[in-house]
Formats: structure tokens, C-alpha cells, sequence
């Protein structure tokens, strides 16, 4: 992690919190140090440790400016293999996404929502651990979904985007883009339905592709953002 996250308020991190575990054995903090840290969604600055015990690390967090900003991008990502997913949103809050929203396809497998990555709600750690590795400390909002028809529902970009190789026209790296807000679709391993390509269409979402080439879910996500950023005009 490249910055240390903390809740408002917080000045306690017990030593069975994985961040004291970095604090001492990967930065190499004690008492009298500082490391950079930051609020979730708020100011990032600089937190003082007053105080490194057996029960945990006291500190003093000083707010120096901003971090919370994330662009305006909100990828639609079918469900996959949950341990294929804790991959994906990791690097979908890395990049830095404004928003990620999970469906069920009608080709994937039902009884991934019952995984405990969204029934005890780990993705929220995975998002906070990719927000931590990027530096910054927005976090994305996350939103789990039963069906693409909820997924869809819940769109305000400007430009709605689906990826699919099936009816892919368009090259995304050619899409006129800039400073507008963007929702990517990718489906799932096994693709998106004819029905739920249908459904994505009828509510305005324009077909492109990011290559000839079928990748897995995994991939797509982290090259399809970067591509969607790039024409955006933020990296």
C-alpha cells in the first residue's frame, strides 16, 4: 500500500489490522514517525505515531490537501469467478474509477452471490487495498446487482459504452470521448446474452471493441479503462 487509509476520526489501529502490520514490518515506523495516510473519500496528509504497543499503533492524522478525486467512469462488470474478481476491482479502484457495478449474467453462474466476497461484503476491502496501492483515497461505490435490467437502470453518463466482440463496430480507442462522463460494459467469460445485448442497446449503449482478440474478463477490465481514460483526456 502506498498510503495508509483511515476511517474520520480514527486514531487507533489495533495490532491485528493488517495497516499496523505494515506500519512496523514494511515501513519500519515506531513511535515519533511519520507515514502518509489519508481519510476514505477525504483529505490525505500525514499521520504521526504517538504511541507503537502490543495492543496497537496510537496516532495523529494531519490533513494537507485533497485525494478523493476519481475519474468519471463507471464500469458495468458481469460476475466471474470470485477470485478472478478480487483481481478486477483491486485494479478497478488502482485506476481509479468513480464507480463499479456487479450483475449476475444470464450466462455466468447464479451462486457466485452467494460467495463471501458479497455476502460477508469483502469487495469493500479489495476496493479500499486498490485505493490504498494507487495513492490516493477515493474509494469507488460499489453496487451489486441480480440482473443487467438493475445494472442498466442505475446509468447518468453522458456516453454508455458495451463491449463486445459479437457486435463490436467500433474501435473504443477511436471514440470521441473527452471530458465526458463514460459506463463501460464487459460481460462475463462466456459473453453477454443476446437478450441482455438487446437490453444494453434499446437503453442507448453504443457497441465498440478494444481488439479482434477475445480476452478474459480479468484483462479486459484494466485495458479497456485505460483505453476509455486515454480518449477521456486523464491519462
Amino acid at each position: 500500500m502506498n498510503i495508509v487509509l483511515l476511517e474520520d476520526g480514527e486514531s487507533f489501529i489495533p495490532s491485528s489490522d493488517e495497516r499496523a502490520e505494515h506500519i512496523r514490518k514494511i515501513l519500519h515506523m515506531k513511535a515519533g514517525d511519520s507515514f502518509r495516510a489519508g481519510i476514505i473519500n477525504g483529505a490525505m496528509g500525514s499521520a504521526s505515531i504517538l504511541s507503537d504497543d502490543a495492543d496497537g499503533i496510537r496516532i495523529a492524522f494531519t490533513a494537507e490537501a485533497d485525494g478523493s478525486s476519481m475519474y468519471p467512469l463507471t464500469l458495468i462488470i458481469a460476475q466471474v469467478r470470485p477470485i478472478c474478481m478480487k483481481r478486477i476491482l483491486r485494479d478497478a479502484a488502482s485506476i481509479g474509477v468513480s464507480k463499479v457495478i456487479l450483475p449476475v449474467s444470464d450466462l455466468g453462474e447464479k451462486s457466485y452471490l452467494s460467495a463471501s466476497l458479497y455476502k460477508d461484503r469483502e469487495y469493500e476491502k479489495l476496493l479500499l487495498d486498490g485505493a490504498m496501492q494507487a495513492g490516493f483515497t477515493g474509494v469507488p461505490e460499489a453496487r451489486i446487482t441480480r440482473n443487467a435490467e438493475e445494472a442498466v437502470s442505475a446509468q447518468d453518463s453522458d456516453i454508455l459504452i458495451l463491449l463486445d466482440n459479437a457486435i463490436g463496430a467500433v474501435a473504443l480507442s477511436s471514440m470521441e470521448l473527452e471530458r465526458r462522463s463514460v459506463t463501460l460494459a464487459i460481460g462475463p467469460e462466456r459473453g453477454w446474452s443476446e437478450r441482455e445485448r438487446k437490453l444494453f442497446m434499446d437503453s442507448g449503449f453504443v457497441p465498440a471493441l478494444i481488439g479482434d482478440r477475445i480476452l478474459r474478463t480479468e484483462t479486459a477490465v484494466p485495458a479497456a479503462s485505460v483505453l476509455a481514460l486515454s480518449r477521456m483526456g486523464y491519462i
